[in-house]
């Protein structure tokens, strides 16, 4: 339980605030790349950003760049979300005045001939990096670091899939649903297994091929073990199937707001929970295959039919229940609220409020990851204030990775096993090829 102080300064990210300073020490998911269409498709590559509380706006200049600035005009204030894309920049349609990707302006057509007070001003601006489908910007007043050698962010595009969602709710439950494997006992529950692998119901084990679904719903007492890692948080979850087996699911969270979880035996999605202001939040996901292309075209066609553009809403919400049936509740699955689990994690998230309040709540036993991870940004967000920040950064050896898998082993090998098997999937893998060498040995 947190006192209501110690819940705001988790929960607060706005320029200003410890929580903004340290949020703005890291890239941040800000779009999808399709949500930059160029104008002969039937888009237009401007599109009004809000993140971290502030007010952007983020194009694709005709040259490609990708450029983040800040919404209205630093001459009089108008919006350049209706920003003209020509000149190599971004102009406002109020008086002209041309803004680059780096918020330099070039051109005050206005202004008399000669006149050089376009080298005299900047529209506020902040790098971006595109990299498999989504755009990442660094808000930070510092230099921006690299992209963090996520195995996401370095597979091949093929292999990927870039996916979004807005979520009515502050950052910090929405990332707290991800490193809290209890839930998927319960929240996820479905009465009846499917045959057909369904997104978010079935896994495939290494030699067995075995319902999650099953797994989940006949082994509701988990045992978790947490682990502190460079980068955050490694959470080693394991269920006992008798026999001398056990099931053992592997999550990582990235500090300060991602989590990658498998979600088959070849495939893992990473998700970044990202602030739009403190009582909103976007999830970014990228699916990652480790062993085919992925068919982004049919990816794209199953996700979309649960949200509605252009900003990525859930056709469910707390005006419709979450799309509750009980009659679906007592036959079908535990929540009432339909086959896609993003649904249900959206209800876990929204129903406590947008920022929920933590001074009601009683953690058990299964809370460890959560405990962990409150425990870890208490302690940044301290060090932050005391100007010496934490570096978590991702390590290069496997086994310091950020690392997801579902898999079943011998019951007294679990602490071994699932890294046995992550080997072996790396090896198989055409884009990864051998593991390294220190994962090797």
């Amino acid at each position: 339980m947190l006192t209501a102080k110690q819940n705001i300064r988790l929960t607060r990210t706005g320029r200003g605030t410890v929580g903004g300073s340290l949020m703005r020490r890291y890239w941040q998911p800000v779009a999808l790349s399709e949500e930059l269409a160029p104008a002969n498709t039937g888009g237009r590559p401007v599109k009004p950003v809000r993140l971290l509380g502030e007010d952007l706006v983020l194009f694709r200049d005709e040259q490609g760049r990708i450029g983040l600035i800040d919404r209205h005009c630093c001459h009089r204030g108008a919006d350049m979300a209706y920003g003209r894309l020509e000149g190599g920049g971004l102009r406002c349609s109020f008086h002209g005045w041309l803004y680059d990707v780096t918020g330099a302006c070039l051109e005050q057509p206005a202004e008399p001939k000669g006149s050089d007070l376009h080298t005299r001003v900047r529209q506020p601006a902040y790098p971006c990096i595109e990299r498999n489908g989504m755009v990442f910007a660094f808000l930070g007043d510092t230099a921006a670091p690299s992209l963090p050698d996520l195995d996401c962010l370095m597979a091949p595009e093929s292999f990927s899939f870039a996916w979004k969602g807005w979520w009515d709710c502050n950052w910090l439950q929405a990332l707290e649903v991800g490193i809290d494997p209890a839930h998927a006992s319960f929240l996820h529950r479905f009465f009846h297994d499917e045959e057909d692998e369904v997104y978010g119901q079935q896994f495939r084990g290494q030699t067995d091929s075995i319902a999650q679904t099953k797994v989940f719903r006949e082994n509701d007492q988990p045992e978790i073990n947490v682990e502190t890692t460079d980068y955050g948080l490694r959470l080693i979850t394991t269920r006992d199937l008798g026999g001398g087996r056990k099931h053992v699911r592997v999550t990582s969270q990235i500090f300060p707001h991602g989590i990658v979880i498998p979600i088959s035996a070849t495939m893992n999605i990473t998700q970044w929970h990202v602030p739009i202001d403190d009582e909103n939040c976007y999830w970014y996901t990228l699916f990652t295959d480790f062993a085919h292309p992925v068919d982004q075209a049919q990816m794209r066609a199953d996700r979309i039919k649960s949200c509605v553009l252009p900003d990525y809403r859930s056709i469910h919400s707390r005006a419709d229940h979450w799309g509750y049936d009980p009659v679906e509740q007592q036959t079908r699955t535990y929540t009432g609220m339909g086959d896609d689990i993003n649904f249900h994690d959206q209800w876990a998230v929204e129903s406590p409020g947008r920022i929920q309040d933590r001074t009601k709540e009683n953690l058990g036993t299964t809370d460890v990851g959560i405990m962990a991870c409150r425990r870890m940004l208490r302690k940044a967000l301290s060090a932050e204030e005391q100007g010496r920040p934490l570096s978590l950064e991702v390590g290069v050896p496997l086994e310091t990775r950020p690392l997801a898998i579902d898999t079943i082993g011998p019951a007294e090998d679990w602490k071994t096993v699932w890294l046995d098997h992550e080997r072996a999937r790396r090896a198989r893998s055409p884009w990864l090829g051998s593991p390294t060498d220190e994962a090797a040995e």
